[in-house]
């Protein structure tokens, strides 16, 4: 691949404890790899000085979203939502997230988890924000949702997409992107065998690091220069060259993200 080729990594969660060890250069060997724009998804209010630092650090490199994620709707939500609508309103970001349903872990907040989403997708109107969703077992709950709030300035990336083809048109019919990582690599991870039957134009690449890591590293920890793994799948799917996956998937996220 061209060297001067530029590989997005529009969600990784850079700030995790699982990198406390050797963050600096995990970074530097994603940014050698060509990996060098990352977008960085908050989780709840602890997570908000952490990517605080790591834009200070790497100004160029490193794009923050302000959200609360869905598995941390507990019963302070709003609490954790007044702290979101704060920092939006102080300082750019990039996107609202990430925000949605996860109804794999715990259903007992389901109805605070609706309202914080729904709640959410409105700031982001408000601010003329895309919205980065987080779906776990809730397919039919976001779409629910999105149904309602569809209009001209809701936009998007449905992160880490692992639904079926049907389930892949009904995002992208709500102006969302299919955020694909490590998932398509998994022998029984299913998306690969109708992706391609989806126009590039609708992806962005993604590592969702720490988490699923692709083949050759499935199980082990994430890292955003991993993300070369799925530029080379996703090339063989498409049949393309990976240069013109890096490049239209980083447009993609040009187009979502505004930068």
């Amino acid at each position: 691949m061209n060297p001067n080729t530029i590989i997005t990594d529009t969600h990784t969660h850079l700030y995790s404890e699982e990198f406390d060890q050797d963050r600096d250069q995990m970074i530097q060997r994603a940014i050698d790899a060509g990996v060098s724009r990352f977008f960085i998804p908050a989780i709840d209010a602890a997570s908000t000085q952490p990517m605080y630092d790591l834009e200070q650090k790497y100004p160029d490199n490193v794009f923050l979203m302000m959200g609360l994620h869905p598995t941390y709707v507990k019963d302070n939500y709003l609490d954790e939502l007044k702290h979101v609508e704060t920092e939006l309103a102080k300082r750019k970001f990039y996107a609202v997230g990430e925000i949605g349903i996860d109804l794999y872990w715990d259903k007992t907040h389901l109805k605070e988890q609706q309202i914080a989403f729904r709640t959410q997708i409105q700031w982001a109107k408000q601010y003329k924000l895309p919205i980065v969703i987080h779906c776990r077992d809730a397919f039919d709950e976001i779409f629910e949702i999105l149904e309602e709030e569809k209009s001209d300035d809701l936009f998007g990336i449905f992160h880490c997409f692992t639904g079926t083809h049907e389930q892949a048109l009904q995002a992208i019919s709500y102006n969302m992107k299919l955020g694909i990582g490590g998932v398509v690599t998994f022998k029984n991870g299913k998306i690969d065998q109708f992706l391609n039957q989806i126009d590039l134009k609708h992806i962005v690449l993604e590592t969702d690091s720490p988490y699923l890591a692709p083949i050759p590293f499935r199980g082990k920890r994430n890292e955003s220069s991993y993300l070369v793994n799925v530029v080379a799948k996703l090339a063989d799917i498409y049949d393309v060259s990976e240069e013109e996956i890096a490049t239209i998937t980083t447009q993609n996220s040009k187009d979502v993200f505004g930068i």
